[in-house]
């Protein structure tokens, strides 16, 4: 029997339940691994290899550090800090966006949110305005932002880890500004929508709180950890594991640096609790899915029915690329999208023999924005409604697409623009 057709039919029902059963996404991706393995379309002996270890590693590092950077309570003292110099609202709110956009160039998504929107809340509660639009533009400019960098989402560690990028290269590759300079572009335009949407918001802000910083130790460790990754991007036979060891090093100093200064093992339960190992799991049933459907020639087929509709055209391809991306992502995590389709758009650019960056930053593009059109698009559009949702209010679809819908559709073809001129 040709693999194929079990692969496809396995790859089916995994995406089918992964929009059903949201909550339990890693058990269905494990139990898809184990499908193909069991059905011997991959043999058991390629899952250490299927399975990118470095981008566990860096995630779950990562994962570490945040966590003891939110208890430090750095990132309160300096959004209170921005909204000190803001005049008003209007530009109360501009400032939280894009200080929540800088902030997940370099931290988890949801983490973000779950440091800026408190902010954006006592902002809103002071003022007596309502603070339902002012989360939704402190998520939607997250997910934007977190394309920025190589640590900055999970789906910009999958591309970097994927296409041997690192983390300097996510500034400037191959003689040519890459996918940082993209996004900012994309942040920029986004400026002009929220100055729109928020024109009535003319009231002053008054204060910006007294939050004392309780540790500096975990700001100098995300920051060391990013120098760390910057001066490993300038060696180019590195071991395949140093991104990771070098994430995981850094939260390992600050889990026993906070130990001894705490006097307490305390701390290492709370860091512990705080990893998503729901994603990591997932990531680790993706990566072996993945794995069979290319040892079942699924990835090859999937490539061939993009080539069928979008021609030889590269210009067309890459819209179709990103625009496709951007329908999907609006209803479907962009992770196990992006870690399915990566192989896709190499394979695509390949069979039309062109480099394959073009096809690989659109797709990073229009998943990462895709997320931004509807409340189920992303984690950290979930995340910030159930802060809301927490503090008795209520998010109609409506409320989040009026902003999510015109962020998305400016930020999506400002970068795309940019990406085309530069690597066309």
């Amino acid at each position: 029997m040709n693999p194929m057709i079990p692969a496809l039919i396995i790859f089916i029902v995994m995406y089918v339940l992964l929009l059903i059963l949201s909550e339990h996404r890693w058990i269905v991706a494990l139990a898809a691994a184990a499908a193909f393995l069991l059905l011997r379309i991959l043999p058991v002996g390629n899952v250490p290899g299927a399975i990118n270890w470095n981008v566990i590693l860096m995630l779950g590092g990562t994962m570490a550090t945040v966590e003891l950077f939110i208890q430090s309570k750095m990132p309160l003292k300096m959004a209170e800090g921005l909204l000190k110099i803001t005049p008003n609202v209007r530009w109360a709110i501009v400032a939280l966006s894009l200080f929540a956009g800088i902030i997940s160039a370099f931290v988890d998504n949801v983490a973000t949110v779950l440091m800026v929107a408190p902010v954006g809340l006592a902002v809103a509660k002071k003022i007596k305005t309502n603070p339902v639009p002012v989360i939704i533009a402190i998520a939607v400019s997250s997910n934007l932002q977190g394309a920025a960098t190589l640590v900055g989402d999970t789906t910009s560690i999958l591309l970097g880890s994927y296409m041997k990028m690192g983390f300097n290269d996510f500034f400037w590759f191959k003689g040519r500004p890459s996918i940082f300079f993209a996004t900012e572009v994309g942040a920029l335009l986004t400026i002009f929508v929220l100055l729109f949407l928020f024109r009535k918001e003319k009231a002053k802000v008054e204060g910006g709180g007294t939050t004392k910083v309780t540790d500096f130790m975990p700001t100098v460790l995300l920051l060391g950890t990013i120098v760390l990754l910057i001066v490993a991007s300038g060696f180019q036979n590195k071991p395949e594991l140093t991104n990771g060891i070098i994430c995981c090093g850094m939260a390992a100093i600050g889990i026993i640096y906070t130990i001894i200064r705490r006097k307490g093992v305390k701390v290492a339960g709370e860091v512990a609790k705080s990893i998503d190992y729901k994603t990591l799991l997932l990531l680790c049933g993706l990566f072996i899915v993945i794995e069979g459907l290319n040892a079942a020639g699924v990835i090859d087929a999937i490539a061939q029915v993009f080539l069928k509709v979008g021609g030889s055209s590269p210009a067309i391809m890459y819209v179709m690329i990103v625009v496709v991306s951007i329908g999907i992502s609006a209803f479907v995590d962009n992770i196990p999208y992006v870690a399915t389709m990566l192989p896709v758009v190499c394979s695509i650019a390949a069979t039309m023999n062109l480099q394959p960056y073009l096809f690989a930053f659109g797709l990073l593009i229009g998943a990462t924005l895709g997320g931004n059109i509807t409340p189920v698009g992303a984690s950290a559009n979930i995340t910030g409604i159930g802060i809301l949702q927490k503090e008795g209010y209520k998010v109609a679809t409506k409320d989040f697409m009026r902003i999510g819908v015109p962020f998305t559709l400016i930020a999506a073809a400002g970068g795309a623009i940019f990406t085309w001129i530069f690597w066309a």
